[in-house]
């Protein structure tokens, strides 16, 4: 197995390959606990019209911006992961409610 090694250490294709596999195993598991709080928000939620709330999408994206800046990492590119991400998880919300309220 080759060693994780810092984008910065990286000397191979492979050192590289090795740590955006290593990202991406993460980032899976990072999107699961996220989608599972969609599924938890989708149970909780009173009825159908309060899973796309505006004002939290835009909470959320101002919050990745504030997180992006931060970090020096491109807050346009943050943003357009963001959206998607966000757009993606409401329409899993709407799925879970669907599902389980009929």
């Amino acid at each position: 197995m080759t060693e994780i090694r810092d984008p910065d250490d990286c000397s191979t294709m492979t050192e590289v390959r090795a740590g955006v596999d290593d990202v991406d195993r993460q980032v899976v598991a990072l999107l699961k606990r996220r989608f599972g709080y969609m599924d938890a928000a989708a149970r909780i939620k009173p009825d159908r019209a309060a899973v796309r709330d505006e004002w939290r999408k835009a909470d959320v994206l101002a919050k990745v911006d504030a997180s992006a800046a931060e970090m020096g990492v491109d807050r346009q590119l943050m943003t357009r992961l963001y959206e998607d991400l966000i757009e993606t998880s409401i329409a899993h919300e709407f799925d879970v409610f669907d599902r389980t309220r009929n």
